[in-house]
Protein backbone atom coordinates (compact mmCIF):
# COMPACT_ATOMS: atom_id res chain seq x y z
CA UNK A 1 0.00 0.00 0.00
CA UNK A 2 1.61 3.40 -0.97
CA UNK A 3 0.77 6.46 1.43
CA UNK A 4 2.21 9.57 0.10
CA UNK A 5 0.33 12.13 2.98
CA UNK A 6 -0.68 11.19 6.43
CA UNK A 7 -3.20 14.08 7.71
CA UNK A 8 -2.94 14.69 11.41
CA UNK A 9 -6.09 15.66 13.15
CA UNK A 10 -6.02 17.88 16.40
CA UNK A 11 -8.90 19.03 18.10
CA UNK A 12 -8.11 21.55 20.82
CA UNK A 13 -9.67 23.37 23.47
CA UNK A 14 -7.77 25.53 26.05
CA UNK A 15 -4.41 23.72 25.21
CA UNK A 16 -2.59 26.40 24.66
CA UNK A 17 0.00 25.18 27.57
CA UNK A 18 1.14 22.03 25.57
CA UNK A 19 0.15 22.40 22.33
CA UNK A 20 3.54 23.76 20.87
CA UNK A 21 4.77 20.61 23.20
CA UNK A 22 2.57 18.35 20.87
CA UNK A 23 3.56 20.04 17.83
CA UNK A 24 7.29 19.78 18.46
CA UNK A 25 6.92 15.72 18.97
CA UNK A 26 5.02 15.76 15.19
CA UNK A 27 7.54 17.51 14.04
CA UNK A 28 10.12 15.31 14.97
CA UNK A 29 8.74 12.24 13.72
CA UNK A 30 9.86 10.51 10.51
CA UNK A 31 7.30 8.69 8.97
CA UNK A 32 7.78 5.52 7.11
CA UNK A 33 8.49 5.24 3.59
CA UNK A 34 8.59 9.31 3.57
CA UNK A 35 5.40 9.81 4.03
CA UNK A 36 4.41 13.33 4.32
CA UNK A 37 2.78 14.91 7.21
CA UNK A 38 -0.63 17.22 7.14
CA UNK A 39 -1.11 18.41 10.51
CA UNK A 40 -4.45 19.69 11.41
CA UNK A 41 -5.62 21.51 13.99
CA UNK A 42 -9.28 22.66 14.86
CA UNK A 43 -9.51 25.04 17.64
CA UNK A 44 -13.06 24.27 19.35
CA UNK A 45 -13.46 27.82 20.90
CA UNK A 46 -10.86 27.73 23.31
CA UNK A 47 -10.91 30.61 25.76
CA UNK A 48 -7.09 30.44 26.78
CA UNK A 49 -4.04 31.17 24.62
CA UNK A 50 -4.67 28.24 22.36
CA UNK A 51 -4.85 30.28 19.37
CA UNK A 52 -2.02 32.42 19.82
CA UNK A 53 -0.23 29.42 20.50
CA UNK A 54 -0.34 27.94 17.04
CA UNK A 55 -0.05 30.93 15.35
CA UNK A 56 3.17 31.64 17.15
CA UNK A 57 4.49 27.90 16.45
CA UNK A 58 3.59 28.63 12.69
CA UNK A 59 5.38 31.45 12.52
CA UNK A 60 8.26 29.73 13.94
CA UNK A 61 8.01 26.23 12.12
CA UNK A 62 7.35 27.42 8.42
CA UNK A 63 8.71 23.87 7.96
CA UNK A 64 5.56 22.34 9.25
CA UNK A 65 2.27 22.08 7.30
CA UNK A 66 -0.18 23.58 9.55
CA UNK A 67 -3.46 23.98 8.37
CA UNK A 68 -5.35 25.70 11.42
CA UNK A 69 -9.40 26.13 11.59
CA UNK A 70 -11.61 27.05 14.53
CA UNK A 71 -14.81 27.28 15.82
CA UNK A 72 -16.91 30.57 16.42
CA UNK A 73 -18.92 28.35 19.09
CA UNK A 74 -18.02 25.50 21.63
CA UNK A 75 -19.16 22.51 19.84
CA UNK A 76 -17.36 19.52 21.46
CA UNK A 77 -14.32 17.17 20.84
CA UNK A 78 -16.66 15.35 18.22
CA UNK A 79 -17.51 18.14 16.18
CA UNK A 80 -13.97 19.65 15.94
CA UNK A 81 -12.65 15.62 14.63
CA UNK A 82 -15.73 16.32 11.98
CA UNK A 83 -14.12 19.39 11.04
CA UNK A 84 -10.81 17.87 10.84
CA UNK A 85 -11.36 14.54 8.78
CA UNK A 86 -13.75 16.65 6.06
CA UNK A 87 -10.65 19.16 5.64
CA UNK A 88 -8.14 16.19 5.58
CA UNK A 89 -5.94 15.41 2.23
CA UNK A 90 -3.85 13.01 3.06
CA UNK A 91 -4.55 9.63 2.05
CA UNK A 92 -4.95 8.52 5.73
CA UNK A 93 -5.63 10.56 8.97
CA UNK A 94 -5.17 9.69 12.51
CA UNK A 95 -6.45 11.26 15.65
CA UNK A 96 -3.97 12.96 18.08
CA UNK A 97 -5.06 14.61 21.17
CA UNK A 98 -3.10 18.11 22.04
CA UNK A 99 -2.08 16.76 24.97
CA UNK A 100 0.86 14.79 25.97
CA UNK A 101 -1.22 11.48 26.49
CA UNK A 102 -0.08 9.89 23.24
CA UNK A 103 3.20 9.66 21.69
CA UNK A 104 3.37 10.59 18.37
CA UNK A 105 6.67 8.25 17.87
CA UNK A 106 4.67 6.04 17.77
CA UNK A 107 2.99 6.85 14.29
CA UNK A 108 4.95 4.16 12.23
CA UNK A 109 3.70 1.60 14.52
CA UNK A 110 -0.31 2.04 13.36
CA UNK A 111 1.10 2.66 9.85
CA UNK A 112 2.83 -0.49 9.38
CA UNK A 113 0.29 -2.82 9.17
CA UNK A 114 -1.28 -0.34 5.95
CA UNK A 115 1.26 0.47 4.45
CA UNK A 116 2.08 -3.99 4.45
CA UNK A 117 -1.33 -3.67 2.76
CA UNK A 118 -3.08 -5.91 5.37
CA UNK A 119 -5.30 -2.67 7.46
CA UNK A 120 -7.70 0.00 6.47
CA UNK A 121 -7.97 0.82 9.65
CA UNK A 122 -5.39 0.67 12.85
CA UNK A 123 -6.29 1.17 16.76
CA UNK A 124 -4.00 1.64 18.90
CA UNK A 125 -4.63 0.39 22.62
CA UNK A 126 -3.24 1.20 25.83
CA UNK A 127 -4.08 -2.49 26.99
CA UNK A 128 -2.05 -4.57 25.23
CA UNK A 129 2.00 -4.75 24.57
CA UNK A 130 4.64 -3.60 26.64
CA UNK A 131 4.90 -0.12 25.90
CA UNK A 132 4.57 2.14 29.41
CA UNK A 133 1.58 3.23 30.67
CA UNK A 134 1.23 5.46 33.48
CA UNK A 135 -0.86 3.97 36.45
CA UNK A 136 -4.01 6.07 37.35
CA UNK A 137 -7.29 5.54 37.98
CA UNK A 138 -8.21 1.97 39.33
CA UNK A 139 -12.47 2.82 37.83
CA UNK A 140 -11.26 4.82 34.97
CA UNK A 141 -10.03 1.92 33.21
CA UNK A 142 -12.90 -0.71 34.40
CA UNK A 143 -14.49 1.76 32.90
CA UNK A 144 -12.91 1.78 29.04
CA UNK A 145 -13.05 -1.86 29.61
CA UNK A 146 -16.58 -2.50 30.23
CA UNK A 147 -17.60 0.40 27.30
CA UNK A 148 -14.88 -1.69 25.10
CA UNK A 149 -16.88 -5.09 25.99
CA UNK A 150 -20.27 -3.42 25.51
CA UNK A 151 -19.33 -2.14 22.27
CA UNK A 152 -17.73 -5.26 20.85
CA UNK A 153 -20.74 -7.56 21.97
CA UNK A 154 -23.16 -5.08 18.96
CA UNK A 155 -20.05 -4.33 16.41
CA UNK A 156 -18.70 -8.28 17.09
CA UNK A 157 -15.23 -7.06 17.35
CA UNK A 158 -12.74 -7.94 19.58
CA UNK A 159 -11.28 -4.58 20.37
CA UNK A 160 -8.96 -4.41 23.55
CA UNK A 161 -9.50 -0.43 23.51
CA UNK A 162 -12.51 1.46 21.72
CA UNK A 163 -12.57 4.67 23.43
CA UNK A 164 -8.05 5.19 22.55
CA UNK A 165 -7.38 8.21 20.97
CA UNK A 166 -5.08 6.96 18.37
CA UNK A 167 -7.44 5.73 15.65
CA UNK A 168 -5.82 5.52 12.44
CA UNK A 169 -8.35 5.26 8.99
CA UNK A 170 -8.32 5.88 5.34
CA UNK A 171 -9.45 9.05 4.68
CA UNK A 172 -12.05 8.43 1.95
CA UNK A 173 -13.30 5.40 3.87
CA UNK A 174 -13.81 7.40 7.11
CA UNK A 175 -15.04 10.79 5.04
CA UNK A 176 -17.65 8.72 3.55
CA UNK A 177 -19.54 7.90 7.15
CA UNK A 178 -21.98 9.88 8.23
CA UNK A 179 -20.95 11.15 11.67
CA UNK A 180 -23.12 13.18 14.19
CA UNK A 181 -21.52 12.57 18.04
CA UNK A 182 -20.43 16.22 18.87
CA UNK A 183 -18.61 15.32 22.17
CA UNK A 184 -16.82 11.88 23.11
CA UNK A 185 -19.49 9.89 22.17
CA UNK A 186 -17.46 10.13 18.85
CA UNK A 187 -15.47 6.53 19.97
CA UNK A 188 -18.46 4.36 20.34
CA UNK A 189 -19.91 6.43 17.14
CA UNK A 190 -17.72 5.82 14.53
CA UNK A 191 -16.53 1.81 16.21
CA UNK A 192 -19.79 1.40 15.18
CA UNK A 193 -19.91 2.33 11.90
CA UNK A 194 -16.83 1.24 10.85
CA UNK A 195 -17.82 -2.01 12.29
CA UNK A 196 -20.46 -2.53 9.79
CA UNK A 197 -18.41 -1.53 6.67
CA UNK A 198 -18.46 -4.63 4.16
CA UNK A 199 -15.43 -6.31 4.15
CA UNK A 200 -13.35 -3.77 6.46
CA UNK A 201 -10.02 -4.51 7.62
CA UNK A 202 -9.46 -3.16 11.27
CA UNK A 203 -6.29 -3.76 13.23
CA UNK A 204 -4.71 -3.26 16.75
CA UNK A 205 -1.46 -2.31 17.88
CA UNK A 206 -0.23 -1.66 21.25
CA UNK A 207 0.63 1.60 22.36
CA UNK A 208 2.27 3.84 25.15
CA UNK A 209 0.13 6.09 27.37
CA UNK A 210 1.31 8.86 29.47
CA UNK A 211 -2.13 9.99 31.09
CA UNK A 212 -2.86 13.22 32.72
CA UNK A 213 -4.55 13.61 35.79
CA UNK A 214 -7.91 16.18 35.92
CA UNK A 215 -5.63 18.63 37.89
CA UNK A 216 -3.35 18.50 34.71
CA UNK A 217 -5.98 19.03 32.52
CA UNK A 218 -7.75 15.63 32.08
CA UNK A 219 -11.26 16.59 30.65
CA UNK A 220 -13.51 13.47 30.21
CA UNK A 221 -15.92 12.30 32.79
CA UNK A 222 -18.68 10.11 33.84
CA UNK A 223 -21.38 12.39 32.03
CA UNK A 224 -19.27 10.83 28.85
CA UNK A 225 -19.33 7.69 29.87
CA UNK A 226 -23.20 7.62 30.34
CA UNK A 227 -22.94 9.67 26.71
CA UNK A 228 -21.06 6.55 25.18
CA UNK A 229 -23.35 4.21 26.67
CA UNK A 230 -26.40 5.96 25.19
CA UNK A 231 -24.13 5.41 21.76
CA UNK A 232 -23.29 1.91 21.86
CA UNK A 233 -26.89 0.91 21.84
CA UNK A 234 -28.27 3.86 19.96
CA UNK A 235 -25.53 2.81 16.69
CA UNK A 236 -24.45 -0.71 17.88
CA UNK A 237 -27.72 -2.23 18.70
CA UNK A 238 -30.03 0.25 17.10
CA UNK A 239 -28.00 0.84 14.14
CA UNK A 240 -28.98 4.25 13.78
CA UNK A 241 -27.38 6.14 10.63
Amino acid sequence: MTIEKLSIIIPAYNEGNTIHLILDKIKEVNLINDIEKEVIIVNDCSKDDTEAAIYKYKLGNPDVNIQYFKHEVNKGKGAALHTGIAKATGDYLIIQDADLEYDPAEYNDLLKPVVAGFADVVYGSRFMGSNPHRILFFWHTIGNRWLTFASNWFSNLNLTDMETCYKLFNTRLIQSIQLTEKRFGFEPEVTQKIARVPRIRIYEVGISYYGRTYEEGKKIGWKDGVRAIYCILKYGLFKSK
